[in-house]
Parts: C-alpha cells; structure tokens; sequence
C-alpha cells in the first residue's frame, strides 16, 4: 500500500494523541481496572483474527462482563470512535482545501475560468449565475444516533485540536493541551443516550444549530466568492440571487409522522423565524458599527434620503433616539429603522397579529429591498469596496430569508384521496363514490374541479379527524406564507405518486384552502411529484407528459414560472429493487423527464431523495451531480442531506465551507458543460443495452433474495433493527400508520439499511451487482463494460460508491450475528449472501483493475483497517447484547449497553441509514 503521506501521518498522530488523552481519563474517572479491561479487549480483538486463542478469550472476556461494566467498555469504544471522526473531519477538510486551492477543477473560480476556456460566452454565464440554485435540503431521518450533547462537546474537541496545531509558542501549546483534555473528559461524562425520542420541535432545534452555523461562519465569505468569482468573468451576479440557500423537511415531513401536526409545522417556522431574525439583527448590529459614512465626507442619494424621510414618520421612536446621534451618519440612521423593523417582525410572529406595512417586514424581499438602497447610494458615489459589507449582509440575507430555511411539506398520496372522497361525495357531481373511481375517472374529475370555482369544502365542513388534520396542513401553509413571507414554503411534495391523479389530489385540495386558483391566476406553492418505486420510475416520463397534459395543472405551473420540480427516490427504490436497478432507473428517469419538460416548455428542477448511505443513494455529492444526465441540471438542485451525513459535512465550518462549494461548482459545471451527450447515438445504445443486461440480472437476483419466506425473519433476527426504535434518534415511527405486518413493504428504507449496516453485511450497498457484471460479460458485453468505466460518468460513480459498500461489508462478523441470533433453520440467507458477495467482489476488482478493494485510495483503505479492529470488540459486544437482551428484554442495564453498541458501531462505520 506505500508508505503514508505526511497528511496521513499527521492524522494518526493526532488520533493517537486523542487515544491518550482518552485513556487518561478513563484511569481518572473509572480507575485503572476498567482501563485495562478495554485494553485487553481491544488487544484481543486486534489479535483475534489470526489467533484462535485471542479470539476464544475475546468471546470469554466479554461474556464475562456484568451489564454495567459491559456498557462501560462500549462507551469508551464510542467514546474513540467520536474523537477519531473529529481528527479525520479536520484533516478531511485540510485536504479539501488543498485539493480545491490546487486544482482549479475543484473550485467555483475554476469552474467559471474552465467555461471560459472551453468558449461559454458572457451571456450564457450570466444567464447560468442568474438560474444557480443549490438548495442542500436538511431532513430529520432518524440515522444521527448523537446527541447535540456530544455534538457540541466534540465541536470542542475540534477546537482544542485546531488550536493546537495553530499554536505560536509554548504558553498557547500549553493552553491547548489543557483545553483539549478538558473536552476529552467532558466527552467521556456525557451521556450518549437521548432519555426520550425527540419531537419534531427539537430535531429542528438540532438542524438549526447547523444551518445558523454555516450562515454565520461559512456563507459571508462563500457568497462574496461566488459573486466575486462571476463577476471577474464579466457576469456580475444580482444582489437578490440565492445561489445557494438551505431546505429542511423538519415539521413539513408529514409522511408516516403522526407527531408532524399543522400546529407543530407552524411552531417549527416560528423557531425558524425567530433564529433566522436573530440571526439578521446581529448582521445589521455589524452594519452599524462599521457604516461610519459620515455627509462630511460623502453625499448620499436621492433615494436614500428621500427613504429616511418616510421611516422617521413611520418610527419617531427610532428617529427620536437615533435622529441627532446620527444626524450626519444617514447609513447608520437608515440600518437602525432596519433593526427596529427586525425587531418588530419578530414580535408581529410572537403575538400572531397582521403585516403592518412600513413597520415591519411581510417577506425577506421587502428587507432586501432596503438594503438594496443602501447599496446603489454607496456605489452611485464611488464606494465600490466601502459597499462590501452591505453586499455581503444582503446576499446572507437572500439565502437565508427570514426563517435561515425554506419548509418542505410532504404527505402520503393516500391521505388525499381519502380527504377527496369525503369532499366529493359531499358535493355531489361524480357517477359513483369517489373511492370507487379508476385513476382515469378521477383524473378527468380532479382536472375540472380545479379549472373551476366550486367550493368542495365551505366554512361548515366537519371531517373526521385524520382527513381533517390533512385537509387542515393545507391551510397551515396558507397562514405560513401569509405570516412568514411567500419563500417560507415553496414545494408541496407528494409521496408514493402512482397517477397524474396522486398530484391533482393535493393541488385539489390547496385549492380549497386558498392557495390555488387557477382562474383567478393563484399559485401560492408548488406541487411536487415522488416516484420512488420502480414502476414509477420507469413510467416518470409518461406520467410527467401526462400531468403536464392536464390544461388547468399546466397553468399551475405556469404560474409558478414554468418550472416543474420533481422528486426521486432513492431509498425505496434500492430497497424493492436493488442498487444497480434503482440508480439506471433513476438515471433513465432523468432524461425521460428532461425531455418531456423540454416538450412542454417546462424548466425541469430535480429533487434528489438520497440518504447517507451507498444503500440510499450516498456517495460523493459533487461526483453524483456531474454524473447526471446532459441537462439534467439546469442552474438549480435540491438533495437531501439526511442524519448522520449533516454532522459529517457541515458541523465543522472549514468542511461544510468546502462540501458546499464543492457541490455548487459542480452544479455550474454541469450547467454549463454538460448541456449535450458527450457520446454519440450509438455508443450510447450499446451502453443502455448493456446496463439493461447488468440491471436485469441484477434485479433478478435481488429479488430472489428478499422474495425469499425466510428473508424477513432472518434480517429481524440477526439485525439489531428492531432495537433500534428505542434508541430515541428521531419522531418518526419506523413503519408508515397505513402498514401492518412483518414483511419487507412495511419496513421503512431507513431500519431497512441500518439493521444490513449494523451486522456488516450491508446488502442494499452492493448485493445484485456482480450477477449483474457477470451476466454482462457471459452475453458479450465485457469489452462494454471496460469502455463504460473508462469513458461514462455514470459507471465509474456507481462502481466507486459500491466498492467502498463492498471494503466495509464484513461477513466474517455477520456470521457471528446470524450463528449466535438466528435459529438453525433459517440461516438460509447467508449462504445467498455469500455467494453473491464473493461473485461481486471477482467481477468489480475485475473491471476496476485492481488486487484488493480501494488500492486507489491507500489512505482511506488503511484509515478504515484501523476502524475495523476497534470495531470488532463492538460487534462482538453487540452480539452478546442482543442474545442477553432477547432472552431478558426488562433488563435495563443490559438495554442500555445494547443501545451504546448501536451508537458505537453507527459511529464507526460513520454511515449506517
């Protein structure tokens, strides 16, 4: 493998010194006999491999341990782990940045300098920066097993540790090390485990702290380098653009989520307004302190003066303590009534009462309007670089509106219908009851009630309560854009679309709330459509074609300036079909929808449903966008970012600064470079002939596995998904309220993945792609297959994501999970497993080239080596947990050091949902 780099070097110094500090404070607080106690488990499990005498004591030792001492040496495994992921955090974000500073490829300047070269014209690249939208979209999925506890501790140690390395002398060395240790042991007395499962007011609390951290500390600078970026190449970019800005999901996610109230969505964009405001009035209070501009040295315009005029009538009580303090500082006296009009936003949402124009703000334009005048009087005099800070605020408050986010809502296509039918059969006008139409029937219906004005649902309707508390999300997100500003919510998502009539179900119904009127030219919001299953996604194009057939659904979007967004699923995808078949489907659905948006006229903005994991569509972001279909990405994206992938990408400021231009620049790039087949017609059929081959036989033996009676009861019983549920890591249940039973449609794609990840075997990252290559090859295709990998994004992308689902699969352990948990005879599974795990290893070091997994990426390889030894004396912990839980389920402290296992490992592999 060669020898490590000096970056390498630096890492393992300092996770070894972390090491240390680790074990100090185990001798500390726990004495020295726990503290030998996990250096003889971890020297066992380091052993154990090879020596059947260390494997035995292993498995002795840790059957030994009472519960308590048991939960002990988990935690100080967990404890490792944390403090590993924060060293490689750091160090990931240095190579990031070196790897960014050094090749211009990896930057957003790079990406503009390297359109220039290849003869993108002025026009076209500001066309680009005018359309850029990236949209990371923050989602409470429960796979982030921390506490913000240990989140923030860890920030701690991340501190210390850049200190350290930052230190100019021996006192600051000093100072560091002590701070550093301090974290360490304040890691190690914190609580891993939530007492309770948090609500959806505390997972938005939990994604606000990382969304006001990156507004505060990465995007001032990341937005002035976009704009300075475009406008060195001559296409400055408007004050008002939101090149980039975040989505969440937390309190609009309705979907399977009883806890997701109307209430609690709008209680969630209160906390939003109220962090989001906070954040804007510190922005403002920097403003005044630096816009000293004082009329002794400058005029200022027109319009300036003439805005004064108006806001001292409006607010005396502004201009009466700040009129003559700053009589000949107009910038400082204009930002107060700024300030004051914040303040008053904030209370106006507090006390629930009506916009009051000129006191205070109804949406995020009316502010940017404002700072807007501040900007042209500063640049109409000649103070270009004085204006900086102004333009800098203003494209902060751009992104980020009033609320730091824009809310998604989502809702099951069911829910709808079964409001419909009520409304409908009411109303009278359909044949037969409503719930007996076909889709075509309901699809005509829907279609006129939405070009007319017949109210379905007048003042005086009562339904039962789950259609109420559907029909009444609609009119939430009508008092929300009223409240909040219209930028607040923006996509209505609709999920388990099967029919053009699963989408007109919802517009239907907004329309009864108010947020729909087609003849009258409304249309508060948009209307998203979720193919997530694979019918669907082969049929993407033809329903789009469809839904954009429906005249008065066409004038929807008209009105919503003719854009269309649609979702893809990539988590229940993969879990019905497979990861080769989900991913060529979701791409062949790509182009089909390009095509049929570009038909109709449409601009198409795709929303990507990707987990962390390779099983849920993970993978490098900027990697899977250029990997997109040729004008697939037209300027705007929206991707999930979910659980564990928001901590690992985002808490540092230095990484999330990087991840975000990293996927920004690669927007652009595609946008730009990619707007035609980089291959002709017919290289292009032989690699969709060939990738059919591939994901047909693939399919198939993906099918065979979870088709099998026994699969079920196996994963159950050598997983530790059903464990899972009282680790408290998020609201929502692991099973939609519609399901019920046992079987595989009624687990959620989330469990789904964990419970696979946990016990290392990992199916949905890789199982089904070697039947797949091989089946290529015996037809044929081998020599295809070799050029694909050389010369097509798409299968370099998909191979890469599988080889490192493949490096972390270990059935050497999942044996252990299935020999000590599941019953003799139905152990079946393993051997299907098996042996597609070995058939896939031979065919994807075949077509990569190589001996060995990851010999491409020495560093990653030797840094997840060190990872497994010290995740084996968890699995093995894990095992006898779940055996000693099983048989004891009321035995709490067995309970607790189960669940510290499952934080354990989660944080090991560092993705497992």
């Amino acid at each position: 493998m060669g020898e490590p780099s000096g970056q390498d070097r630096a890492l393992r110094d300092d996770i070894r010194r972390l090491g240390d500090l680790l074990g100090h404070t185990l001798r500390r607080q726990e004495g020295e006999d726990l503290y030998a106690l996990v250096e003889h488990i971890r020297r066992a499990a380091a052993a154990s491999d090879d020596d059947p005498a260390a494997d035995r004591d292993l498995d002795a030792t840790i059957a030994s341990l009472t519960p308590a001492t048991a939960a002990r040496v988990v935690a100080a495994f967990v404890s490792y782990f944390h403090l590993a992921n924060v060293a490689e955090q750091i160090h990931r974000s240095d190579e990031l940045t070196v790897r960014s500073d050094s090749a211009a490829a990896a930057g957003l300047g790079g990406a503009v300098a390297e359109a220039r070269a290849l003869g993108v014209g002025t026009d076209a690249l500001a066309a680009a920066a005018g359309a850029l939208d990236v949209r990371p979209v923050f989602t409470a999925h429960p796979t982030e097993v921390q506490r913000r506890s240990v989140l923030a501790t860890r920030l701690r140690v991340a501190a210390a540790l850049e200190a350290r390395r930052s230190a100019v002398n021996a006192e600051a060395v000093d100072r560091a090390e002590r701070r550093l240790a301090e974290a360490v042991e304040l890691l190690w007395l914190t609580d891993e485990l939530r007492r309770e499962k948090p609500g959806p007011l505390e997972e938005a609390a939990g994604i606000l702290y990382i969304v006001d951290g990156l507004a505060r500390s990465v995007l001032p600078d990341f937005l002035d380098d976009v704009a300075h970026a475009f406008a060195a190449a001559g296409a400055p970019l408007p004050l008002t653009a939101r090149p980039l800005r975040f989505g969440t999901w937390v309190g609009g996610d309705r979907d399977g989520n009883p806890n997701v109230t109307p209430e609690v969505t709008l209680a969630v964009l209160e906390l939003q307004a109220a962090q989001g405001i906070a954040l804007l009035v510190d922005g403002v209070d920097e403003l005044i302190a630096l816009l000293a501009v004082s009329t002794r040295m400058t005029a200022v315009s027109a319009e300036l003066a003439a805005t004064l005029d108006g806001d001292r009538a409006l607010l005396p009580e502004v201009h009466a303590r700040y009129g003559r303090l700053n009589a000949e500082e107009p910038y400082r006296l204009k930002l107060s009534y700024v300030r004051q009009r914040l303040l008053n936003t904030a209370q106006r949402i507090r006390d629930r009462v009506p916009h009051r124009d000129g006191l205070d703000y109804a949406s995020s334009a009316q502010l940017a309007a404002e700072l807007a005048v501040l900007h042209r009087s500063l640049l109409d005099h000649g103070h270009d670089l004085a204006a900086g800070p102004v333009e800098r605020f203003a494209r902060v408050a751009a992104a980020c509106g009033l609320t730091l986010a824009t809310l998604d809502v989502r809702e099951h296509a069911a829910r709808h219908h079964d409001v419909l039918a009520a409304l409908v059969d009411r109303a009278g006008g359909a044949e037969r009851p409503y719930a007996q139409l076909d889709r075509a029937e309901r699809t005509v219906l829907l279609g006129t009630e939405l070009a007319g004005a017949r109210p379905l649902a007048p003042p005086t309707l009562r339904l039962p309560e789950a259609e109420h508390t559907t029909f009444a999300a609609f009119v939430a997100v009508r008092e929300a854009l009223d409240r909040f500003g219209d930028d607040v919510v923006e996509s209505y998502i609709v999920s388990m679309t099967r029919g053009v009539d699963d989408l007109l179900a919802a517009v239907v119904l907004a329309r009864e709330a108010g947020l729909v009127d087609v003849p009258g030219g409304v249309a508060r919001i948009g209307f998203v459509p979720l193919f997530e299953t694979i019918d669907e996604l082969r049929r993407a194009g033809e329903l789009l074609d469809e839904l954009l057939s429906v005249p008065p659904y066409r004038r929807v979007v008209a009105l919503r300036g003719d854009e269309q967004e649609v979702m893809l699923g990539y988590s229940d995808s993969n879990k019905l079909g497979g990861i080769t078949t989900s991913l060529w489907e979701i791409h062949r659905a790509q182009r089909a929808l390009r095509d049929v948006a570009a038909r109709h006229g449409v601009r198409l903005r795709l929303f990507h449903g990707r987990g962390g994991t390779v099983g849920r569509g993970g993978g490098p972001t900027s990697d899977a966008i250029l990997a997109q279909p040729f004008r697939t990405v037209q300027g705007t994206l929206k991707i999930t970012e979910q659980g564990e992938v928001v901590t690992d990408k985002y808490a540092l400021p230095a990484l999330g600064r990087r991840n975000l231009e990293l996927a920004t620049s690669a927007v652009l790039r595609a946008t730009l470079l990619h707007t035609a087949s980089r291959h002709d017609d017919a290289t292009l059929a032989r690699w969709n002939e060939t990738m059919d081959v591939v994901s047909g036989a693939a399919h198939g033996a993906y099918r065979a596995l979870v088709d099998d009676p026994d699969l079920v009861p196996y994963f159950l019983a050598s997983t530790p998904v059903q464990e899972m549920a009282s680790l408290n890591i998020g609201s929502r249940p692991a099973r939609r309220a519609t399901e019920a039973g046992a079987g595989l449609d009624d687990l959620r794609a989330i469990p789904w993945v964990f419970g696979w990840t946990q016990s290392r075997q990992i199916v949905p990252g890789w199982f089904g792609v070697g039947t797949g290559l091989a089946a290529a090859r015996a037809a044929g295709h081998g020599d295809v297959l070799d050029q694909m990998r050389r010369e097509w994004h798409f299968l370099p992308t998909f191979l890469s994501n599988v080889e490192m689902a493949l490096y972390k699969t270990d059935l050497r352990t999942a044996a252990r999970y299935v020999e000590r948990l599941v019953p003799e005879g139905g152990r079946g599974p393993l051997a299907r497993i098996r042996d597609e795990h070995e058939r896939t290893m031979r065919e994807l070091t075949r077509l990569l080239g190589v001996e060995r997994l990851l010999d491409g990426q020495p560093t990653l390889r030797r840094t997840l080596d060190v990872r497994a030894a010290y995740l084996e004396p968890l699995h093995r912990h894990q095992v006898d947990l779940l055996q000693r839980s099983r048989s004891r389920p009321d035995d709490a402290d067995t309970r607790r050091a189960l669940l510290l296992t499952l934080n354990g490992i989660a944080a090991g592999l560092r993705n497992t949902g």
